[in-house]
């Protein structure tokens, strides 16, 4: 993270700064925005194809097919053991990875710009804003954002604790 920015009038915030998207930074996103299931539930679908799979293989109708399901219950069970891992490394393995970006919020909205990505959410977009430890999640039409406090100061936190308060 690099240096930041911010001015405050009576009526209006403007905040900058610079930061790396690095593994930690995508780590911390996945772990803030996506949501685990109990883990019966998400092997649920993995273990009814093992299930359809083994009992098509011991009826004899189609070997080729019973293996093909049993297959696929295997790589569902892998997708998700493995969630967390695939995503980094799909994370990092983009253009983005190990670019800097630069962070704007300001009275219109939160913008993220580096040479790959290109983000703008204007607060009216915005349906909520949850804090956690770590950061702030922010929801819009069904999709999830992720805005890190390492880096914002206390007035951007208190700025983006007002702003859930009037979305809420």
């Amino acid at each position: 993270m690099t240096a930041s920015s911010h001015s405050q009038s009576n009526a209006s915030f403007n905040y900058s700064t610079h930061f790396t998207l690095d593994r930690a930074y995508y780590a911390e996103c996945f772990d803030a925005s996506v949501t685990q299931p109990a883990p019966r539930v998400e092997y649920t679908k993995a273990l009814g194809f093992l299930l359809i799979g083994l009992a098509l293989l011991l009826t004899g109708v189609n070997a080729y097919a019973s293996w093909f399901i049993i297959a696929l219950g295997v790589l569902e069970g892998l997708s998700i053991k493995f969630k967390r891992p695939w995503y980094l490394t799909r994370q990092m393995m983009s253009k983005a990875a190990g670019n800097e970006a630069s962070l704007t919020l300001n009275e219109q909205g939160i913008s993220i710009e580096s040479l790959y990505v290109k983000q703008q959410l204007s607060w009216d977009t915005i349906d909520d804003i949850q804090e956690t430890s770590a950061g702030f999640l922010l929801l819009t039409g069904g999709q999830k954002h992720y805005l890190s406090k390492r880096f914002l100061d206390e007035a951007c936190c208190q700025f983006m604790r007002g702003k859930g308060a009037k979305q809420g």
